[in-house]
């Protein structure tokens, strides 16, 4: 599947912009599964290791992992470079789930 047929989907879609060998992004991942099962229905996540597909990290100027972006139809609707807390994952998802 393409980049931009995972983006243009009608659910918010989760993009984790992420490096295997860093450790913050291993940190994330059990927050990413939990998110997972909290959402299964409702989102779509995907991870894209920046080391093996370049240009399109180059393409979203990823400086920094992780990147969590949120799309929607195709849209960006969310962007941090960091870990964010659970929380505040969470209200971003809910706040496009409508």
């Amino acid at each position: 599947m393409k980049f931009t047929d995972l983006i243009n989907q009608n659910l918010p879609v989760i993009i984790d912009f992420y490096a295997e060998w860093y450790g913050p992004c291993k940190m994330m991942a059990p927050m990413m599964e939990q998110v997972k099962e909290d959402y299964s229905d409702k989102i779509k996540i995907y991870k894209i290791d920046i080391d093996r597909n370049r240009p399109l990290a180059d393409k979203y100027n990823i400086q920094a992992v992780p990147t969590l972006m949120i799309f929607k139809n195709g849209k960006q609707l969310w962007r941090v470079a960091g870990v964010p807390g659970k929380s505040e994952l969470k209200k971003n998802i809910e706040s496009f789930l409508n």
